[in-house]
């Protein structure tokens, strides 16, 4: 996902895409740790997408 589409969202979207996001991660450390899935790098992927939002989520309110 990029910045530009996140840029576009309500702090309420924002919030509820940061939810779905931490839900994937947690299920994606799930199944690495148990050996069901080997993709490692679906991790980074995950925390930088985690990253941009609470990242647009501060943009927004500091300009509130």
């Amino acid at each position: 996902m990029k910045a530009i589409e996140l840029r576009k969202k309500t702090k309420e979207d924002l919030g509820k895409e940061l939810i779905e996001l931490r839900k994937a991660q947690f299920s994606a450390r799930m199944q690495i740790s148990t050996q069901q899935s080997n993709k490692n790098d679906q991790l980074g992927k995950l925390r930088k997408d985690i990253a941009r939002v609470m990242t647009i989520l501060t943009e927004k309110e500091g300009a509130d």
